[in-house]
């Protein structure tokens, strides 16, 4: 059972507090004594196994000059003898006056009763533009498209707004060349479209690889989802696709900009964290469809999603079976 951890967040909180405080020589303590421990930087060539990390981490981490932290979060779980953890803060440099923002991942076994770290990542988040020299724009411009076009939803009040994505397309599409590419696109589009029509939903847009699509009812998007992912794992042809779908139910009033602004972002983004084979739900549609015994979720994780502040309560809808 997948639970926060309140003993692996005050595990990291102190883990950086020892690196922002010069006192580094008890890192190595908080280590696994696996030869699976690895460390990866940032920086060219910082990625270290085993015995090397245990032996190095305490003059590596000695270098860091003096930095003030702002704004940290630490997200942790465990499960089992597994646990693990998000790390997010700004930081500055007085030094040289560099500010920014720390992103990092830790990873932990239960090795004699006790948490001992077996990876660490530290992500520096350049912009995609910066570091591919090219940006993801999908949700951007499907919303974008959405927004230009007037939609009769045949109904106000709340509304579940569906997103789909097809994980890896760019490879595939590389793979199968763009005229066979754009024919499993179009294959793929109709079959959807066919089944959120079925679950009486309107098929709004389609850009790209992605989908966007709106139901009167958060059971019958839930359902068509559930039927969107059942049809994808049935295809026996190549290339697997693998779909990854979010949902979130908000105002739909056709005068309020909110249906073109949160609720749509909300479910983009949703979908955006999303794995392949995913239905991923907001906790408002997760309330919306209450007891109903033809859905089953895993339980609640609380994670940031991008545009909006704190953090928001998303479900994974069971669908297999």
């Amino acid at each position: 059972m997948i639970a926060p951890s309140p003993e692996i967040e005050g595990i990291v909180r102190r883990w950086t507090n020892l690196i922002r405080t010069h006192r580094v020589e008890d890192l190595p303590h908080y280590l696994s004594r696996s030869e699976a421990l690895i460390y990866i930087g940032t920086a060219d060539g910082e990625s270290w196994r085993g015995q090397l990390v245990r032996d190095g981490i305490a003059d590596h981490m000695a270098e860091v000059p003096d930095f003030i932290e702002e704004d940290v979060e630490i997200d942790a779980w465990e499960n089992g003898d597994t646990g693990w953890a998000n790390y997010k803060s700004r930081f500055t440099f007085p030094g040289t006056g560099t500010q920014g923002v720390h992103r990092a991942t830790f990873v932990f076994v239960l090795e004699r009763g006790s948490w001992k770290m077996v990876q660490h990542h530290i992500s520096q988040p350049d912009s995609n533009v910066a570091k591919m020299g090219v940006d993801h724009n999908a949700f951007a411009s499907l919303i974008a498209a959405a927004q230009a076009t007037q939609h009769d939803f045949g109904t106000e009040g709340l509304a579940s707004i569906m997103f789909t994505d097809i994980v890896n397309s760019s490879t595939l599409a590389t793979a199968t060349g763009d005229r066979a590419w754009s024919a499993i696109v179009a294959d793929h589009f109709a079959a959807l479209r066919r089944i959120i029509e079925e679950h009486d939903g309107q098929f709004v847009k389609s850009l790209g690889d992605g989908t966007m699509s709106s139901f009167a009812s958060a059971r019958k998007a839930l359902a068509a989802a559930r039927a969107i992912q059942r049809h994808m794992a049935s295809r026996d042809i190549e290339p697997r696709l693998g779909l990854r779908i979010g949902v979130h139910t908000g105002d739909v009033v056709q005068s309020d900009d909110d249906f073109f602004g949160s609720v749509v972002n909300k479910s983009a983004r949703i979908t955006a964290v999303a794995d392949p084979g995913d239905i991923v739900v907001s906790d408002v549609t997760r309330a919306m469809v209450g007891d109903a015994p033809d859905f089953v979720f895993e339980a609640p994780q609380s994670i940031p999603l991008k545009g909006f502040t704190g953090k928001t309560t998303l479900f994974r809808l069971v669908w297999k079976g």
